[in-house]
């Protein structure tokens, strides 16, 4: 089974999830980049429709996809790999935009460890960029949803506290049994 391989980092944008993962490659464990901004970069890239901002459902579908591909290729890694957001994620966004049932994208699936880590919103990492267009309040609302629905798919969740990204990558680690 190699969904005790796999811990998800999730939680609203804005959290610290890209540079916690980037401190844990730093470090040498395997990673996997968030779906979300891959796609909209490449959306902005060749004047793509498939935008949180523009058509979520279209990007969600997406994002689906590229997260399965994203556990597929994740098997040929050695050892602990993180995930920015994942195939969770994207199941709450396409629910959340009128798709199918998270249940329903899932199936019996259990894609990551039971125990995931959760980013919290907070406000004074939060920033807008090309690639993040919504506000602070659609963050938080967001962490609800992912909260809500972590619950509802059986993983125990830890919430990351405020720190700096060092002690959060420790407390990662130290929880994955990887220190």
């Amino acid at each position: 089974d190699l969904s005790h391989r796999f811990v998800l980092l999730t939680g609203c944008s804005g959290g610290g999830k890209s540079t916690l993962l980037k401190a844990l490659e730093e470090r040498g464990f395997a990673t996997v980049e968030e779906p979300g901004r891959r796609i909209v970069s490449d959306e902005l890239a060749r004047g793509g429709k498939a935008l949180p901002w523009v058509d979520m459902k279209a990007f969600a579908l997406r994002a689906i996809e590229m997260a399965k591909s994203d556990l597929q290729d994740a098997q040929n890694s050695d050892g602990i790999v993180f995930f920015d957001r994942g195939l969770i994620d994207a199941a709450i966004a396409l629910a959340h935009s009128g798709g199918q049932r998270i249940e329903e994208t899932l199936g019996e699936t259990q894609a990551y460890r039971k125990r995931v880590f959760l980013a919290p919103p907070w406000m004074e990492l939060f920033a807008n960029d090309a690639e993040r267009q919504h506000s602070f309040e659609a963050a938080v609302q967001e962490h609800l949803r992912i909260d809500q629905a972590l619950d509802a798919l059986g993983y125990t969740r830890m919430e990351l506290p405020k720190a700096s990204i060092q002690e959060r990558a420790e407390i990662v680690l130290k929880e994955c049994g990887a220190l």
